[in-house]
Order: structure tokens, then sequence, then C-alpha cells
């Protein structure tokens, strides 16, 4: 042993080394390979339980089909039934989170706003006052008898259907309110013969029956101011009778109405009285009041119109005469006084042989003869007419059927 090469001792001892290394890296490499086995495993472990939890989840229907008979039942059905229940019933309400320094309580409730009482109380306020007024209204009109008017117009006035209706219709408006801002003037226009004084006589009548013999005026100016030299005293007996029945009226509640007749006679000086009168604002019952200013001013004017557009006026009828018509008057009349500027034109046309016919079938009635159709269109072929076309005007209306009737 004495004998021996240390070449030989330490070549032993490195392999010693070498043998110690080889075993540290196996043991190194069998770690790993534990480790790597661990995971493994435990990922098996995983996947098999994620199997298991979707078998488990799968609804019955979407089960796969086997081979093998199996009788059908509700179990799967019931089973998911009552897991959404569960989950219903794990379903938290939402909380009400109050603040810390405050306690749980009812709010108060509020309280009802006075204001929607007394926004209720004015609309029924304001209902009643309407309701009141319309009501009030229809007493007012009723008590002029405006109906019984229009059937006394109806019957008495001939070929004149489209004036008297354009005359209510200004009477309705006029005498539905008692109110008013200015005084009713209407002013009626026509040829002789035509039915404007005989319209203003039943005019007259009706109002005398209706407000009284007080509140009516009808005033002839040759008859009640025929000489020139007593226009101031004229002027001043108007202003003064007119200015009593306003009063008169105001104390009545009453509209009163002035009828005047023959205005192309009336001298400048008392058609400017009328006008003050019309236009005077100073007291409340000048406001309340119906003029009736009758003339045949302009007449040729009429004439002329209706012979040129016969044809189309039978057809339009008086919406014609008011549109065409009424602009050339107005042109001419203000030029005679500026009280016609103030007024509602209401032409009267000239009357057809019918019309005259009818006259004296009235007239001859009234005077208790038999109107035979043969005698009376005996008597209308008497007068003179205008031929246009196959119509025929009268040149003097129904002027001469009382004289010709006297004469039987």
């Amino acid at each position: 042993m004495g004998d021996q090469d240390p070449s030989d001792t330490l070549s032993e001892g490195e392999m010693d080394n070498r043998k110690v290394s080889e075993n540290l890296t196996l043991s190194q490499f069998s770690s790993t390979v534990r480790a790597v086995v661990r995971i493994r495993q435990k990922y098996q472990a995983m996947k098999k339980r994620r199997m298991e939890l979707s078998v488990s989840k799968t609804p019955f229907f979407s089960s796969p089909r086997s081979t093998s008979p199996k009788i059908f039942t509700f179990d799967g059905v019931v089973g998911d039934s009552s897991m959404t229940t569960s989950k219903k019933k794990k379903k938290k309400k939402a909380r009400v989170l109050f603040p810390n320094n405050s306690s749980r309580r009812v709010p108060p409730t509020m309280e009802r706003s006075r204001a929607k009482n007394c926004l209720v109380l004015l609309c029924v306020i304001v209902f009643l006052q309407v309701y009141n007024a319309i009501e009030n209204l229809d007493d007012h009109v009723l008590k002029y008898d405006l109906e019984g008017l229009e059937k006394t117009l109806k019957r008495e006035v001939f070929g004149q259907q489209d004036a008297t209706e354009g005359l209510l219709g200004h009477l309705k408006d006029y005498l539905s309110t008692y109110v008013h801002s200015k005084p009713l003037v209407v002013s009626l226009l026509g040829p002789t013969g035509v039915g404007k004084s005989h319209l203003g006589r039943l005019l007259a009548q009706h109002f005398r029956s209706v407000v009284g013999e007080q509140l009516v005026m009808q005033y002839f100016v040759l008859h009640h101011c025929p000489s020139e030299g007593d226009l101031l005293l004229c002027s001043e007996s108007l202003t003064s009778h007119i200015s009593k029945m306003v009063t008169r009226a105001e104390e009545e509640e009453k509209i009163p109405i002035f009828i005047f007749d023959e205005m192309e006679h009336m001298p400048g000086e008392l058609l400017d009285t009328v006008l003050a009168l019309i236009l005077t604002h100073d007291n409340n019952e000048y406001l309340n009041a119906i003029y009736i200013l009758i003339s045949n001013l302009e007449h040729e004017e009429i004439t002329k119109f209706v012979l040129q557009n016969s044809s189309s006026i039978a057809v339009s009828g008086r919406a014609r005469l008011s549109k065409e018509l009424n602009p050339l008057l107005l042109n001419s009349l203000k030029k005679h006084h500026s009280l016609w500027l103030e007024a509602e034109l209401l032409p009267l046309t000239l009357l057809e042989k019918g019309h005259v016919m009818e006259c004296f079938i009235d007239e001859m009635s009234r005077e208790g003869f038999y109107p035979e159709r043969s005698h009376v269109e005996r008597l209308a072929e008497e007068l003179s007419y205008y031929s246009v076309g196959e119509r025929e005007f009268s040149r003097t209306g129904c002027k001469q059927v009382v004289a010709k009737v006297n004469l039987l």
C-alpha cells in the first residue's frame, strides 16, 4: 500500500466527486419530473371537474340521446325551476339608505295648493257669466220681435228680398246687446216706387208696437221743416226731440229708432245736425240708437247698374250689389254729405213686371176687389218698363198702383 501511486489516489477522489455531482443532477431531474407530474394530475383533476359541472348544468332537452329507451319525466324541468326560484330567493332587495344623522320616517305629504281651488272657482264664475250673457242676448233680441218683423217684410215688401235680409241682419246684430260703441246707421237707397217709404212705414209700425210710441220717430223733411228760413228752429227742435228720446230710452233700457224720409230734400244744416247727433260720444245714451236714412239719391246710378248687370244680379243677388255697386254709390254720396260715410248702404233695385203684379193683387185685396189674373195683367200692361232681354223692369215701380186701383 505504501508503494501506491499518488496519481491513482487523486483519480479516485475525482471519481467520488463526479459520482456526487451525478447524484445531485439525478435528484434535481427527478424533482422536476415529479413537479410536472403533479401539475399534470392537477390539470386532469380540474378538467374532470369542469366536465362534471358542464354535464350537470345541461338541460334535460339538450342531453344527448341514448339508444336505450327511457321514461319521460319532469324531473329535469322541476330541477331547473327550483334552481331559478332559489336564485330569485337569493337576490337581495334594494335597500333604502338614510343619512346617519336623520331618523327613518315617512316623508310628510305635500299640502294641496290653494291656487288650484281658486282656478277652478274662477273657471266656474267665467262660465256662469258667459252663459248669463248669452241668455241675456237672446232675451234682448226677443224683446224686439225680429221674427215678426221678418214675416211682415216678406209679406208686405215685393222684389226686395236681398235688401230686407240685409236690413234684418244689421238689426239683429245691433239689437243682440244693449251696450254699443256707436249708433247703427242704415241708408235705404233706390229709384222711385221700389218700396223705400213703404219699408220705413213698416219699420215704424213694428217698433212702435214693441218699444212704444215714445221711442220711435218718423221724420219727413218736407213736412217737419218745409221752409228753409226755419232751419235754425228745425235744427234745435230736432236736437231737443232726439235728446229727450234717447234719455227716455236709457231709463227704460231700450233702443230708440229714428226714421228720416226724403233725405234728398234735407238741407245741409239739418244734415250737419243729424251727423253731430250720430257722432256724439259724450253721453252713453246717444250711442244706443238706430237711424234709418231713406232717399232716392243716386237712383240713376242704381238703375244703370241694374240694367247693365241684370243677368248676373239674378244669379249672385245682393253679394254682387255690395261688392260692386256700394263703392260707386259711396263715392258719390260722400260728395253730397259726409253723413253717408257713417251709414251702411242698402240699395233697393228695380222691380220687375211680376213684382208689380203682386203689388196690384195686394192693393186690390185691401180695397175689396177680387184680383182676377187677367184683370191684373191688363193693369200691369198699362205701366212703362225697361226691356232687357226677356226681363222687364218697371220705370215707376209700384208708385202708380194705388192710383190705378182707386180708379176701379
